[in-house]
């Protein structure tokens, strides 16, 4: 492409990228390897790549917070984003600029030649050069899809972690625990330290840790934590760490992601010493959004990107914790290639209304494919021509007692954050 016919903003940029090749997904490292070659895409900072079905954002929060409190400079790279591109792309305690950005995809541009790409490929060797430019202590990449095939795994971490596995994605990853946890595994490397915090591994796990010769820590066998009322406990090795402050992430399970992360930390001390004070800091302030976030009262609005069933129960147990003597009213759209059914079952005996709108996207799920599905729910459903149509009508339907749970995307939260933010609240918070 002549220079005088580039794109010159990054919305201009992400247009490109999506014109680049045939499909959205399409896994295989050859094509984006050769690319990273020729733009000598090869960082020396340490890595940490996190894998898994859910889970992932909490722990690179995490890992992002207690670095920054120990002193790095820290870059995060994270998809989807919910309102802006540049979320996925944090140098330090900012999201990458406009400007880094456009420099970065026109890097990528000119080393790409006749070589398609897919926005995901583009956009992960876009973002490691953002951080290559800023010359940062450590990164932290978030696997966009399984693992073993994803971009992300171009790049060689120090250590790998292993959130969670379960059942998503089958088109791309298949449709069994083994399948799956094989593709997830595929981020681990000889002789570096591999972190499972998933409680019930499928063996394939395990398998190919040995296979690589992956150093394995398995949470409940070669780290553990133990959660109080006011306070937690980590454990590994002979290393055990009492009175941790509670986190403000929600959620029981969010400590086993923090035990993934402790355990990822204390595996790089070596290159990344973090005294115990900078971890205590970062525990106790790392937030993410968009993970059941409150952002108003009266009625309680809660945002959460539950999109699979595993990350639907735990958004229905965070909430069945939280007291509410009114309704629950959802305002919910999901992408068509993910189990529609299944979180609708998850959610529907929590759930008085549903205020549902499709997502305008070629992976997005219609209204009329969303009011099939809730055809069979106990509660009333309504459409509506938009997310923020839909969650308006939420707020009129709502009492003053009532909740409103907004959920099934990272599209779905997007759209009512960026209403949110036209309404002068501003929900998207930093990690930390």
């Amino acid at each position: 492409m002549p220079h005088s016919a580039r794109p010159k903003t990054l919305a201009e940029w992400l247009a490109h990228t999506e014109q680049l090749h045939a499909q959205t997904i399409d896994m295989g490292l050859a094509r984006v390897s050769r690319v990273r070659d020729t733009m000598g895409l090869h960082p020396a900072f340490p890595i940490i790549t996190v894998a898994g079905t859910n889970g992932k954002g909490s722990t690179c929060a995490l890992l992002a917070a207690c670095l920054s409190a120990a002193g790095y400079r820290v870059g995060v790279y994270s998809s989807p984003h919910l309102v802006r591109y540049n979320e996925r792309v944090r140098v330090g305690a900012a999201f990458a600029s406009d400007q880094s950005l456009c420099d970065a995809f026109a890097k990528v541009e000119e080393a790409r030649g006749d070589q398609s790409l897919t926005p995901f490929e583009f956009g992960t060797l876009a973002a490691l050069q953002v951080f290559i430019d800023a010359h940062l202590d450590g990164v932290i990449l978030e696997v966009g899809l399984g693992g073993r095939l994803d971009a992300v795994n171009l790049f060689e971490p120090d250590c790998a972690v292993i959130t969670s596995i379960a059942i998503d994605h089958e088109a791309w990853l298949g449709n069994t625990r083994e399948a799956i946890g094989f593709e997830k595994a595929g981020v681990f490397r000889k002789g570096r330290p591999a972190i499972c915090a998933d409680p019930d591994p499928p063996a394939a796990i395990a398998e190919v840790a040995r296979t690589v010769g992956a150093s394995l820590l398995q949470i409940h066998r070669d780290f553990s934590y133990q959660v109080a009322a006011d306070h937690w406990s980590f454990t590994l090795g002979k290393r055990t760490w009492e009175g941790l402050p509670p986190l403000k992430l929600s959620g029981t399970f969010q400590y086993r992601n923090a035990a993934a992360a402790l355990a990822a930390l204390v595996s790089l001390e070596a290159r990344l010493p973090v005294p115990l004070a900078a971890l205590r800091q970062g525990l106790q302030s790392a937030i993410l959004p968009g993970r059941f976030q409150q952002v108003s009262q009266a009625p309680q609005v809660i945002l959460d990107v539950a999109h699979n069933p595993h990350a639907a129960t735990e958004l229905a147990s965070n909430l069945r914790t939280l007291p509410c003597t009114g309704k629950t009213w959802a305002v919910f759209g999901m992408l068509h290639d993910k189990d529609i059914a299944g979180v609708v079952a998850v959610m529907n005996p929590l759930v008085d209304g549903w205020c549902v709108a499709g997502i305008a996207e070629r992976r997005g799920a219609t209204l009329q494919e969303l009011e099939k599905v809730l055809t069979a729910v106990h509660g009333s459903v309504r459409g509506f021509a938009s997310l923020e149509a839909a969650y308006q009508g939420a707020l009129h339907l709502a009492q003053a007692e009532d909740r409103i749970v907004v959920f099934g995307s990272f599209i779905t939260v997007g759209a009512v954050m960026a209403f949110l933010e036209s309404a002068g609240i501003s929900p998207l918070a930093p990690l930390s």
